[in-house]
C-alpha cells in the first residue's frame, strides 16, 4: 500500500470520520423537514456547500480535540494508541488539520447565506471550545450534545427557513441523545478522570448515578421528538421513527445495565449508528409521503 494512502488512512482514523454517521443523518433529516416550510430551497450547489461545512466542522473539532488532549490520551492506557501519542500523526499535523478545516468551515457557511455566514465563527468557538470543558466542568457531555446539535440547526437555516420550535425540538433531541450516550461511552475512563482530575458524570456522580442520568436524558430525546413531530405536523412515518429510536435507545441502556463496559463499545457504536440512521430513513419517507 502506498505512503500517501497509509497517510490518508492516518488522518481519517484521527478524525474518526466514520463517526459523521452520528451526526450527518440528523442534519439530512433537518433539510428534509424544512422542504416542507415555504421558502425553502435546495440546490445541488447548495446541498454541496451544507456537505462541506458539515464535513469540515467536524474534522476540525476532532483534530483539534485530538491535538489539545495528546498529553492525557498519552497517559491513559485506552487511548495511548491514538494517533498522535503513538507518533502516526504529529502534533504539528493535526494542528495544521485544525486552521485549515476551520477556514473551509466558515468558507463554506459563507455561501449558505447570511444567517450560517454571521454564525460560523460562534458555532466554531463551540466546537472547538468543548475540547476544553472536560477540564473544568461535568457538564462536558452537554457541551458535546450542543457541538452535534448545532448541526441540524445549521441545516434548517442554510435552507432558508427562519427558526422555530420544531426545529429546537429536534436540536434538543440530537443534544440529549449525544450526552446521554457520551455519558455511557465515558464510563470506561471513570476511574482515570478521578485520578486525572478530570471532570466527567461519572467521575463526579459514580457508575450507577452515570446510568441513571443518561436514562433521564434519553427520555428527554424522546420527548423532544415527539414535540418535534407535532410542531412540524409529520406523518406516520415520522412518528415509526420515534418509536424506533425509543426501542433502540432503550435496548442501549438494557445492553449497558448497570455499568457493564465489556458490552459499551457495542452500545456506543452499533446503536447509536442505528439511531440517527433509521431516523433519517423514516423521516424521508414521510417526506417522500408529503410530497407525492
Amino acid at each position: 500500500m502506498s505512503a500517501w494512502v497509509l497517510r490518508l488512512r492516518a488522518y481519517g482514523s484521527l478524525v474518526r470520520f466514520s463517526h459523521t454517521v452520528f451526526a450527518l443523518p440528523f442534519a439530512a433529516s433537518a433539510v428534509l423537514l424544512a422542504l416542507a416550510r415555504p421558502h425553502a430551497a435546495l440546490t445541488p450547489a447548495r446541498a454541496a456547500a451544507m456537505l462541506v461545512a458539515m464535513v469540515t466542522a467536524r474534522t476540525a473539532a476532532m483534530a483539534w480535540n485530538r491535538w489539545l488532549d495528546r498529553d492525557v490520551d498519552a497517559r491513559n492506557p485506552r487511548t495511548a494508541s491514538r494517533e498522535i501519542p503513538a507518533g502516526v500523526v504529529s502534533s504539528r499535523a493535526a494542528l495544521a488539520l485544525t486552521l485549515a478545516s476551520s477556514a473551509a468551515f466558515v468558507g463554506a457557511a459563507a455561501t449558505l447565506g447570511p444567517w450560517p455566514a454571521r454564525l460560523a465563527l460562534p458555532v466554531l468557538a463551540v466546537l472547538l471550545g468543548y475540547s476544553a470543558t472536560k477540564r473544568f466542568t461535568w457538564a462536558s457531555h452537554l457541551v458535546l450534545g450542543l457541538a452535534l446539535a448545532l448541526a441540524p440547526g445549521g441545516a434548517w437555516l442554510a435552507m432558508g427557513v427562519a427558526p422555530e420550535p420544531g426545529i429546537v425540538a429536534l436540536m434538543l433531541a440530537v443534544l440529549t441523545w449525544v450526552a446521554g450516550f457520551d455519558v455511557l461511552y465515558s464510563l470506561q475512563d471513570e476511574a482515570f478522570d478521578r485520578a486525572e482530575g478530570l471532570h466527567s458524570i461519572p467521575a463526579r456522580f459514580g457508575t450507577l448515578g452515570a446510568v441513571a442520568l443518561s436514562g433521564a436524558l434519553h427520555l428527554v430525546t424522546v420527548a423532544a421528538l415527539v414535540a418535534c413531530g407535532a410542531w412540524l405536523g409529520r406523518g406516520a412515518p415520522f412518528w415509526a421513527a420515534v418509536a424506533v429510536v425509543a426501542g433502540l435507545l432503550a435496548y442501549e441502556h438494557a445492553i449497558v445495565g448497570r455499568g457493564d463496559l465489556a458490552r459499551i463499545d457495542k452500545a456506543f457504536f452499533d446503536i447509536n449508528g442505528w439511531v440517527s440512521g433509521a431516523f433519517f430513513a423514516l423521516v424521508a419517507v414521510d417526506a417522500w409521503r408529503l410530497a407525492s
